[in-house]
């Protein structure tokens, strides 16, 4: 059975590098493991998105949980799914607009269209931090 997490967690101050070396990454590993997702970043926290089998995820939230280079991850939404929102994604870096004004738009059209309307407002929210 597919699932889906969405996770955000507190890293202030990430070079946009290191950030960069996330997404390859995770772009390179996630294949084998059958992972897909989305990653924003506006500067202080991070919003992801991952999702493929159970086991896999419960694996990969270890590690991120352990990655030093965040705090305070917290699992925000988690359930079972019939099929991926982000099946062409082995990690899309999702960029937030700097105007807190225009990034709802931008990242409501990046957003894929079959995503969960919560989990969709859930992001979008994220958006509005700064």
């Amino acid at each position: 059975m597919l699932s889906q997490y969405v996770y955000i967690s507190t890293a202030p101050r990430l070079s946009r590098d290191v950030v960069e070396s996330i997404i390859e990454t995770s772009a390179r590993n996630n294949p084998e493991k059958g992972i897909t997702g989305l990653l924003l970043y506006n500067g202080r926290n991070f919003l992801q998105l991952i999702e493929g089998e159970r086991a896999e995820l419960e694996a990969l939230m270890l590690k991120i949980t352990a990655d030093q280079r965040h705090s305070g991850v917290s699992i925000v939404h988690r359930g079972e799914i019939s099929e991926r929102s982000c099946p062409e994604w082995a990690m899309k870096r999702v960029i937030i607009a700097d105007s807190v004004a225009d990034r709802r738009e931008g990242l409501d059209k990046e957003l894929p269209s079959n995503l969960d309307e919560t989990v969709r407002r859930m992001i979008l929210n994220f958006s509005g931090l700064s």
